[in-house]
């Protein structure tokens, strides 16, 4: 088996033993993005040289005896939503194609604390508006499993990087499920943390109140230490929150006998695929099994979540996508005779086709006759959902959804339907709303063998509950991955 295919803790192991370097785990990530990324695109800018550069001083204090961080000199990919000081970040979007930041995102900062190794920037939905990375203003990325189907999105370019060994971890966001959903098309782990565990300084924003940062693994355990690495309060984000960080490692190999596990009452499966719900009840049993009470709970207007989430977060991308003008940085048009025509032009020419659509949606909704007839509306309804999920999670300890209503779908079947494409987030977008924590491990496999995920929400900070539920999980089903398409 290639080093590329093993876990980072698996690696870190063995390099401990004195049986691999830091240097061939890089090597065998860049000799796999060398073979595949022409096919596969999940990058948008790499820094293979530096990465390597990396490694080798982390040999070096190996061999000086000196203490590293299992992270340290671990080939890693960051969406380009990130900022990282001296290093392109464009959002998916011509608007920054030549945007270099001349500072560094908290969440990189602490990986550059602990000496990773960065490969590169990975592909996105523009300004994370999306759900197949098919909105990128520069690719399409192509999922692993199939090379005809997405790879989901917004953080489509991080989930085909890790589930095709290029990247051994990769770091995303999740704004109505863009890092869950990206796993559970691509058969990887994808965690988001509760809002404000994670600093959200030197992200690019889209939906300022739900977006959060999270890691996109192999497995488990590497989510448990990525999301040590990258949690805590951080007073240069005004929502980061002031609270001790567990370590998360201690929550795997725990038993699950006696948690209780909350099922939907009347969830409605209708717009899931067969494979999903046979995947969905196949994955319940097996908590079962493992020692978890099933239980019914009521959350009744997680129905209406999708609804109130496509109001609001337009309505804030609206708002934070009004300081790309043409003046101050990014795209300018060289069409000038006017003020007016210095934004227009700017912004005709910068933004795609879902980042207009939504930005209009957002300032429709805000507009003087509507505010209230949706914008208000909607947060009442987000208010009402939070009220309901902290009731449940009185009774149970997680609850357990399908991320997704189905396997990845083919590359264009849904461009030109965007209410479809936005369903696709009908079991992620509660969690944004609510503000709490949810993760998706690989649950099993279509006949086509295509990836399908399943999905846990916790309590707020809950984040260890969800560690020690899926591990157990994940270490109960073994699953065995079908081959790539590469």
């Amino acid at each position: 088996m290639s080093l590329y295919q093993s876990p980072i803790h698996h690696l870190h192991q063995r390099r401990m033993q004195g049986e691999i370097t830091t240097q061939e785990i890089v090597e065998s990530c860049i000799q796999r993005i060398e073979d595949t990324e022409d096919q596969i695109n999940s990058f948008l800018t790499l820094t293979l040289d530096q990465a390597l550069e990396q490694a080798k001083k982390i040999d070096q204090k190996i061999l000086n005896k000196d203490d590293i961080h299992p992270l340290a000199g671990m080939p890693i990919a960051i969406k380009d939503v990130f900022s990282t000081k001296g290093i392109p970040t464009t959002c998916g979007s011509k608007y920054l194609q030549d945007y270099v930041p001349p500072f560094e995102s908290t969440v990189t900062e602490k990986l550059n604390t602990l000496g990773y190794s960065l490969l590169g920037k990975t592909n996105m939905d523009e300004f994370a508006m999306g759900s197949s990375t098919e909105n990128s203003a520069f690719k399409v990325t192509k999922n692993p499993y199939n090379l005809d189907h997405v790879p989901g999105g917004s953080s489509g370019g991080s989930a085909a990087a890790v589930a095709s060994g290029q990247a051994l971890a990769a770091m995303g966001t999740d704004t109505g499920g863009s890092v869950r959903q990206p796993a559970a098309f691509t058969g990887i782990v994808g965690l988001k943390p509760t809002y404000g565990r994670v600093s959200r300084w030197g992200m690019v924003a889209y939906a300022s109140s739900f977006d959060q940062a999270g890691p996109m693994t192999q497995d488990v355990t590497d989510t448990a230490l990525l999301l040590n690495a990258i949690s805590g309060f951080d007073n240069r984000d005004a929502t980061s929150l002031q609270v001790d960080v567990p370590n998360y490692s201690e929550y795997l190999n725990q038993a699950i006998t006696g948690l209780k596990i909350g099922v939907i009452k009347d969830l409605d499966l209708s717009a899931c695929d067969e494979a999903v719900k046979s995947i969905y009840f196949q994955n319940l049993d097996a908590l079962k099994s493992n020692g978890a009470e099933i239980t019914e709970i009521e959350i009744p207007n997680i129905k209406d979540a999708i609804a109130a989430y496509y109001i609001i977060a337009p309505c804030e991308a609206s708002s934070n996508l009004g300081r790309y003008d043409g003046v101050r940085y990014g795209l300018r048009t060289k069409e000038i005779d006017s003020l007016k025509a210095l934004y227009e032009g700017s912004r005709d020419e910068g933004f795609g086709k879902e980042v207009k659509l939504r930005i209009l949606l957002g300032t429709f909704a805000l507009s003087a006759g509507y505010y209230d007839a949706y914008y208000i509306k909607a947060q009442k309804l987000q208010n009402l959902l939070r009220s309901q999920f902290h009731k449940a999670f009185k009774t149970v300890d997680a609850i357990a959804l399908p991320t997704t209503p189905t396997a990845a779908f083919k590359i264009g079947e849904m461009t030109n339907d965007p209410l479809q494409m936005y369903l696709n987030d009908v079991f992620t977008i509660s969690a944004n709303l609510a503000g709490i924590p949810g993760i998706s491990i690989p649950g099993g496999f279509t006949r086509d063998h295509l990836p399908v995920g399943f999905q846990l929400l916790a309590g707020h900070l809950n984040e260890g509950k969800l560690i020690q539920i899926a591990h157990n999980l994940e270490s109960s089903l073994n699953l065995n991955k079908p081959s790539l398409a590469i």
